[in-house]
Order: structure tokens, then C-alpha cells, then sequence
């Protein structure tokens, strides 16, 4: 469609001038750029066509940057970025070099705080809030949260304090009934009663207005009347747990109403205190297969358009995800004992199928990752074998849980972490680059990572029926496209596979390094050099008897891991060489110590050497080098 207004904003400055009937002109422009540059491309789609008469309400009323807004979760933030200067590089959104997904300080100076994981508008907003009365400065700060995200912990921390300290930050509730998956806990339920509560609203309003028109005694009744104002909100709405909080609440309002957002919006503006705004919007508002299915279209690939009809596929071979959904499924039909939990992702992480096969054993706890892993530790305790499906990422955020309730009381609970390694467009954020660190870490935990999707399938079988806490991590994406063995077995623990022999050098490469290390052992024999590849398979315990007697032989180790180098793979095995005083060259393949951005996952795979390519030269390079360090070896093994 050609634009009357979008191709003219170049900032928030640049919408204030437009006049104020004219918006919902703005805001289907908005819809229409919106959704032709990410059905090309690829992202997040359903959430921010759900906000996007609320981005032009606040950049409209607010005077941005100046005045603060901090967006809880990124999903919701691009007609935020759109409107902000950024339309022009919109296309390259979640592309190598490009826009990040998420707000990025880095990025602009209208995102005021990063931000992707879920929970830390409220907060981050407060701490702003406190900084600009302490240094006597005057602007507003507004957090908008989804209704999924007050599930979260952290969230409702932030509205504890918030309605201690009575600072002036308006909150808005952007309530679609939806994280990713559909909400789920007695919060959500809180939320549906009020807005099928609003009959209370409109009863204070009208009460109001009939007391205070009685000649001379109108205030002096109304403030006689507070009592029964309270009363009447407890009869008809449960609770109104945020003005109990400290908040002054407005709404519920149609979040897609411009007039009701511009009215509300400005009469929140003028409130001294922490005030809470209700809008209730439609995830993929505007475009009606996202209407129709949100789930489907809140991450998208490349897409019709018309039609709706998402581009296939090249890659034929089932994903990783689907894998361990089938997988799980199987395992559970056979062992009553299996309980899956997940926080508010059942689709993602695979769990859809186990959801409706086995619903009494199925458990969506919101985004609360914290209590997903106490409550798994419980079941734990009282003989059940509970799986927990979620993020790498995300996991990070229940780490004290991980090590305080299950770990300590060395609970058989079995962790599925997806998204392992390098996850592309998403970012750092999402990187799930440290969980084979600090799960390592943990006593007693056992860290597993697949090498193909046949072996994942072992590898959940094999954590599901041991005695302890385990966890197995896994990349996104397709598999290998091996053939799948009809039934499980029990990988034996800490023990590694050798996939390939040869008498020079050996490889240990683990989880999705294996297959690029053949390959580049295959290129590396042209060079006359000859490698044992193995398939370490465990990060925790490593099969230190196989690696210490290949040190001793070999001129020299590697070490390949899609995980962070600190600390990694290759640190321990270089701590137990260390430990075992066996004096060996070791050469480190890992993701470099720094923050990762965003971009395809083969091209950071390039850019970091984890490819076949990268793992082939920097091998190549090390040998070159290697007749000063085998002097030097052999000058240990003279003194030892």
C-alpha cells in the first residue's frame, strides 16, 4: 500500500504532528509495513501487532526519549522501533549487522533498557524512577508488561517495591490472554474477572458524579461515602489486588481504541504515584491468521502473505525439539512415573503432543522458571520423574533452585534444555552459551549433550531412570536426518564413543560438534594428519581414563564445544590433565569469551570457527606450530 504518513516519521517528534484523528491511519500503515517486511524476512510478529495503538498513544502523549519507556520483553517493540528513526533498516531486523529483535541501548537512545527475557520492565523502570528524584530531575518512566509476564517472580517483586515506595511510574498491563502459549495460573484468571468486572467502574464513576451534584453537601457526602465505595468494589470485583498494592488503577480499556488509550494515557500522566493501566489488546491484531492463530504466527519464517502459507522448509530432517517430543511421549506411555513441566512454552519446547496424551501429567507454570524447578524437586522427592523442558537461556534464571532444592537433596529430576549453542536471530539474549558451565558446576549434576537426535533420545532415557539430577542440552533447529532406533538404551555414565580412529592427534568433540569434526578429520588426513575423533557425549562426568591415555599418546588434543570457552568443555579437560599431571598440547575450540550478537547460526558458526572450515584451519594452523610445542613436551615428560 502506499503511505500517507509511516514514510514521513522519521521520529516520535514527526508523530506528534500528525492530527489526532488522523492515528488510525498511522497505525494501519503500521500494521500493513509491519507485516510485509517480516513475512520476507522472518521474526516476531503476532505480539507487536498487538501494541500497536498503544507505541502510538505513548510516543504521541510522551516526550521520548526524554520520558522513559521500558518494554518488558522486546516482542512488542517493533512498530517502538519503527517509529523511533529505525523504519529504513527495519528489513534488517534479526539479520547479521542489522536492527536487534529486542530494545537495545546500543542500538537507539528511545531503548532505554535491554531487554528480551520476560519480568524486567517493572523493576528496571523503578530503579529509573528512583535515580531521577534522587538527582531531582523531572520526567516520566512507563513500563509496559504483558499479563504472561506478572507471572514471573521478578515482576511482582518489582510491584512490591513499587507500591512501597510510591515512586511515579506508570505501569501498563498489555492483557492479551497470551505469553507464547496461551496464559495459564490464577493470575490470568484474576485478570478475566476484571475485565468482565467492569461494571464496578462505571458504577464509582456515575456514583461519584450524583453525590458530588447535591448543592453544598456533595464533597462532605462523598468522602461519608468511602466505606461503601470499598464495600461495593469488594462485592463486585475479587479482590483489586493492585490498589491493595499501592497502585491507582485505570481500566480495563480497548487497547486498539486510540481515543480511550490518548484519554486514559493522559489522565495517568497527572497521577502522583505509581498508577496501573489496563488495556486489553488482541495478539496479531490486524491481520487475521495471526488473529486466528497467535501461537503460529508469534514467531514466524517467510510467509504468504494472502494466504498465510508459511515457505517450506529445505531441510527435511525432523528438528531436535520434535525429537524429544516424540521421544518423551514414548517414554512416559511406559513409565507412569514421568511428569513433564514447562514455563509457558509448551509448544516450543516440544511438549504440545505430551500435553494432550498425558494432561494429568503435564505442567504449564507460566514464566516462572524458578518455580517450575522447586516444583519439579518436590515431585522428585515423593517418587515422580518430572521433566523440565525450557530454554538454555531461560534456565539461567532458576540457577539458585537448580543447585538449592535439587541438587542438595540430589533429586532425580531430568532438565531438557533446548535452544543449546548458537540460536541466530535472537541474539545474546538467547544464546544458550553457559549452561554446560554452571551446570557443570553443581555436585552431582550429570551434563549430557547429543550428538545426533538419535542420541538425544538415549540420552533423555538414560537421565529419566538414573538416581540423581541430569540435564541434557541440545541445539535449535533440524537434526541430522539419521535413522532412529525403535527402542531406548542406557548410555553408560561418563563413558565417551570413539567415532573415528587415527594415530596422530584426537578430537573430543561434544554435542553438535561431532559431525563437523569428522569432516574436518576427513580434510585434515589429506594433510597427512591423522585424528581420533570421539564423541565425549558428557560434559560432566568426562571420561577421564579414554582422554588421559590419548593425551599420553597423541602429539596433541583438541577440544570442540558450541559453548562459551570460559570455563567450558575444553577447561575441564584441561583441568584434568592438569590434575593428572599428564602433560599434553591442547588446543580450545569454543565460543570466545565476549558477548555473541545476533545473526544465522552458520554464519556465527563461521565467524567463530565452529564450522567445518574454521575447525579445519585453526587444527591446521596448530599443527604448524606444533614442532616447537612437542620440544617442549618432550622437556616435561625428561623432568617427569
Amino acid at each position: 500500500m502506499e503511505y500517507q504518513y509511516l514514510t514521513h516519521i522519521d521520529s516520535p517528534a514527526d508523530l506528534r504532528k500528525i492530527p489526532r484523528e488522523e492515528l488510525p491511519i498511522v497505525a494501519e500503515e503500521l500494521r500493513d509495513y509491519m507485516i510485509s517486511v517480516i513475512s520476507k524476512i522472518g521474526g516476531h510478529l503476532a505480539s507487536s501487532l498487538g501494541t500497536v495503538e498503544l507505541t502510538i498513544a505513548l510516543h504521541y502523549l510522551f516526550d521520548t526519549p526524554r520520558d522513559k519507556i521500558v518494554w518488558d520483553i522486546g516482542h512488542q517493540a517493533y512498530g517502538h522501533k519503527i517509529l523511533t528513526g529505525r523504519r529504513d533498516r527495519f528489513p534488517t531486523i534479526r539479520q547479521y549487522g542489522g536492527l536487534s529483535g529486542f530494545p537495545s541501548r546500543e542500538e537507539s537512545p528511545y531503548d532505554t533498557f535491554n531487554v528480551a527475557h520476560a519480568g524486567t520492565a517493572i523493576s528496571g523502570a523503578l530503579g529509573m524512577a528512583v535515580a531521577r528524584d534522587l538527582k531531582g530531575e523531572n520526567y516520566h518512566v512507563v513500563a509496559v508488561v504483558g499479563d504472561a509476564g506478572l507471572t514471573s517472580g521478578l515482576e511482582l517483586e518489582g510491584i512490591n517495591n513499587l507500591g512501597t515506595l510510591k515512586k511515579k511510574v506508570l505501569v501498563i498491563l498489555n492483557d492479551n490472554k497470551m505469553s507464547i502459549s496461551p496464559n495459564v495460573g490464577a493470575f490470568a484468571g484474576y485478570l478475566n474477572r476484571i475485565v468482565h468486572g467492569q461494571a464496578y467502574h462505571r458504577l464509582r464513576e456515575e456514583f461519584e458524579k450524583r453525590i458530588l451534584s447535591v448543592p453544598r453537601l456533595g464533597p462532605r457526602l462523598l468522602r461519608l461515602s468511602k466505606d461503601l465505595v470499598e464495600s461495593a468494589k469488594t462485592m463486585l470485583i475479587p479482590g483489586l489486588v493492585f490498589e491493595e498494592l499501592g497502585f491507582e488503577y485505570l481500566g480495563p480499556i480497548n487497547g486498539h481504541s486510540l481515543d480511550e488509550l490518548l484519554a486514559v494515557l493522559a489522565k495517568a500522566k497527572e497521577r502522583p504515584g505509581p498508577t496501573l493501566v489496563h488495556i486489553v489488546t488482541q495478539k496479531g491484531k490486524g491481520y487475521p491468521h495471526a488473529e486466528m492463530l497467535p501461537v503460529k504466527y508469534h514467531g514466524v519464517t517467510q510467509f504468504d502473505v494472502s494466504t498465510g502459507v508459511f515457505h517450506p522448509a529445505a531441510n527435511k530432517a525432523p528438528s531436535y525439539t520434535g525429537v524429544f517430543g516424540k521421544a518423551i511421549c514414548e517414554v512416559a506411555a511406559k513409565d507412569p512415573r514421568v511428569v513433564a513441566i514447562t514455563a509457558a512454552m509448551s509448544e516450543g519446547t516440544g511438549l504440545a503432543e505430551f500435553s494432550k496424551r498425558f494432561p494429568d501429567r503435564f505442567f504449564d507454570v507460566g514464566i516462572a522458571e524458578q518455580h517450575a524447578v522447586t516444583f519439579a524437586t518436590g515431585l522428585a522427592c515423593e517418587g515422580m520423574r518430572p521433566v523440565v523442558a525450557i530454554y538454555s537461556t531461560f534456565l539461567q534464571r532458576a540457577f539458585d533452585q537448580v543447585m538449592h532444592d535439587t541438587c542438595l537433596m540430589r533429586a532425580p529430576v531430568t532438565f531438557v534444555l533446548d535452544r543449546g549453542g548458537l540460536v541466530g536471530a535472537d541474539g545474546p539474549t538467547h544464546h544458550g552459551l553457559y549452561d554446560l558451565v554452571y551446570l557443570s558446576a553443581l555436585p552431582g549434576m550429570v551434563v549430557m549433550a547429543p550428538k545426533d537426535e538419535n542420541e538425544l533420545r538415549h540420552m533423555l532415557y538414560t537421565a529419566i531412570n538414573l538416581n540423581g539430577p541430569a540435564a541434557m542440552r541440545f541445539p535449535r533447529g533440524s537434526g541430522i536426518g539419521i535413522p532412529i532406533d525403535a527402542d531406548f538404551k542406557a548410555l553408560e555414565i561418563g563413558k565417551a564413543e570413539i567415532l573415528r580412529e587415527g594415530s596422530d592427534i584426537v578430537i573430543l568433540a561434544l554435542g553438535t560438534m561431532a559431525y563437523p569434526c569428522l569432516e574436518a578429520a576427513t580434510r585434515l588426513e589429506a594433510l597427512g594428519i591423522r585424528a581420533t575423533v570421539i564423541n565425549a557425549r558428557f560434559m560432566k562426568p568426562l571420561d577421564e581414563e579414554l582422554i588421559c591415555c590419548l593425551a599420553a599418546e597423541k602429539q596433541f588434543l583438541v577440544t570442540a564445544e558450541e559453548g562459551t570457552e570460559a570455563g567450558g568443555f575444553g577447561s575441564s579437560v584441561a583441568a584434568l590433565l592438569q590434575d593428572r599431571k599428564t602433560p599434553a598440547s591442547l588446543l580450545r575450540i569454543a565460543v570466545p569469551d565476549r558477548i555473541i550478537p545476533h545473526g544465522a547460526p552458520n554464519l556465527l558458526h563461521a565467524k567463530y570457527g565452529l564450522d567445518v572450515d574454521g575447525i579445519f584451519e585453526k587444527i591446521k594452523n596448530f599443527a604448524h606450530e606444533f614442532p616447537v610445542r612437542s620440544e617442549l613436551r618432550y622437556r616435561s615428560l625428561l623432568r617427569s
